[in-house]
């Protein structure tokens, strides 16, 4: 997908990653998830031109009085503003206003305010949310165009660098400097800054950042350009002394060999990052924000230092679950403890798995499932593995670990059969609860929003403003506090998604905070 540019086939792969990584919920009443092969194979066909409405000849006066009519002003070529989004609504189920009616200035604040949304459940509907085709706020153009940066910032910042790049790029690159600036940011992460360096080589305009322009001057091998634009940035002061001394580094290393290495800025930024890289100064990405951690997913980065950064941005959701089994499946451990035990279990389970011998399947799945346990990445592993472990006939233990990973994977519904229906957790995968209040509060909570709680009426009526977008926004905030022992606004989050018809978003929060934060 890095390879192709600002087209259709990139932002439908794009599409693809996102879909089949995190499971879309969907406004419908059933559950099923649609099938993104069949989307792909449909969204292509254009319907037909049947007919072409041509202006009658008893049409009214243009105006009845004399006052100057409101205008309405848009660039040329555009017959209106754009649906912005990876996703369309066949998929998502979202309508394309669902950003119509809120203020563009309370969406930016919403959408950079967002907490660190640890529940999978919670995380998908947001990236479903941030990649969903939709108009801009007020059908408005610029609006649009704010909206479109604050949701690719938020996905580069949530580390899924790959929707956020095609999305920037569907909303155009070259219509602002901020677009522009933001699309090299990426890039300059994602390792594919060539396409933007070449872009700002023929529209030097698009970008004032001086750094930027040296750093693709000399990629380009415009040595003497690089170095004059170094000169006039030192001279005039146009750049911070790190910078200054960093670019100089990239620019001329045989003259600072054997200088003890340059040190780090507090705050790191992407075209920094690169260029410590480039000098053979690479700066671990481990106390970095998280969308460093794709870097290293490269090749070039050892196998130890990609399953890490594997780990860390599956459980942020910004990454396929596939990725990251196929990571861990593709050598043995070198090693004991954290990571490497989590390989090797995985290792022992997967052979397990393909004897089909069911003594060995019961010793290494409660194994397994200890093991991702301690890395959060019960969620992932749960998604991976339930369509074979729901075929499997467990006793004991085994059993027990079985009906936990059925409820904690799209097929939650199927672990019903196999477990006690008594329990919290089995009448919430049905969407019943039986009479019987538990005493926790967290507990009793969920069992309100799934009985008798009323949802938020305020968030209910964004809906009919055209403000549901925004309304789903606050309602990830309400969910996250939830999580964290904010036992009212659990209860209204839970009732007043099951009101807007993402029944399984809710069900799926519900079960992961019973079986996981607890």
């Amino acid at each position: 997908m890095r390879s192709c540019g600002p087209t259709l086939r990139c932002r439908l792969s794009a599409t693809a990653l996102i879909c089949t990584c995190l499971g879309f919920p969907v406004f419908a009443e059933s559950h099923k998830p649609l099938s993104v092969i069949d989307w792909l194979g449909t969204q292509s066909q254009q319907a037909p031109i049947t007919s072409v409405a041509l202006p009658k000849d008893d049409e009214p006066a243009v105006t009845n009085n004399a006052l100057t009519p409101k205008v309405n002003v848009q660039p040329l070529g555009q017959g209106g503003p754009r649906e912005i989004g990876l996703v369309p609504t066949a998929l998502t189920g979202l309508p394309v206003d669902l950003w119509a009616g809120s203020d563009i200035g309370t969406l930016e604040k919403l959408i950079a305010g967002m907490p660190d949304l640890h529940l999978p459940a919670a995380q998908s509907l947001l990236y479903t949310v941030l990649l969903a085709e939709a108009q801009a706020p007020g059908k408005d153009v610029a609006a649009g165009d704010a909206l479109a940066l604050a949701r690719v910032e938020h996905l580069m910042q949530r580390g899924a660098l790959d929707p956020a790049l095609s999305l920037i790029e569907q909303a155009g690159v070259t219509t602002s400097s901020a677009h522009f600036d933001l699309w090299m940011r990426i890039s300059l992460l994602s390792g594919t800054e060539d396409r933007a360096c070449d872009l700002l080589a023929t529209a030097a305009h698009l970008s004032t950042d001086y750094g930027t322009r040296i750093f693709c001057d000399a990629r380009a091998q415009r040595w003497e350009d690089a170095a004059l634009t170094l000169g006039s940035a030192k001279a005039l002061g146009l750049l911070p002394e790190g910078k200054l001394a960093l670019l100089e580094r990239f620019l001329e290393p045989e003259a600072f060999e054997g200088l003890p290495p340059l040190a780090l800025p507090r705050k790191m930024d992407p075209l920094s990052f690169r260029l410590f890289e480039s000098i053979g100064e690479p700066v671990p990405t481990g106390n970095l924000p998280r969308a460093y951690a794709v870097a290293d997913l490269r090749d070039i980065s050892g196998w130890k230092s990609q399953l890490d950064a594997a780990e860390r941005l599956t459980r942020a959701g910004a990454l396929p679950d596939n990725r990251l089994l196929g990571l861990y499946s593709e050598r043995k451990a070198a090693a004991s403890g954290g990571v490497w035990d989590r390989v090797a279990a995985l290792k022992r389970f997967e052979t397990a798995l393909e004897t089909g011998n069911t003594e060995a399947i019961s010793k290494t799945l409660p194994v397994v499932w200890r093991a991702m346990g301690t890395a959060g990445l019960q969620v992932s592993f749960a998604t991976l593995f339930a369509e074979q472990i729901v075929t499997l006939s467990l006793e004991g233990k085994a059993a027990e670990t079985a009906v936990e990973v059925l409820l904690l994977s799209p097929k939650y519904e199927t672990a019903v059969a196999a477990s006690d229906t008594s329990t919290l957790a089995s009448q919430i995968a049905r969407g019943q609860v039986q009479p019987g209040r538990p005493a926790d509060i967290i507990q009793g909570a969920i069992f309100d929003a799934f009985d008798t709680a009323s949802p938020r009426a305020d968030l209910v009526a964004m809906v009919k403003q055209e403000r549901l977008g925004e309304s789903i926004l606050h309602l990830l905030t309400m969910l996250h506090n939830g999580a964290r022992g904010n036992d009212k606004a659990l209860t209204d989050a839970l009732a007043t998604l099951r009101v807007l018809g993402l029944e399984d978003t809710a069900r799926r929060a519900a079960l992961q905070i019973l079986m996981l934060e607890s």
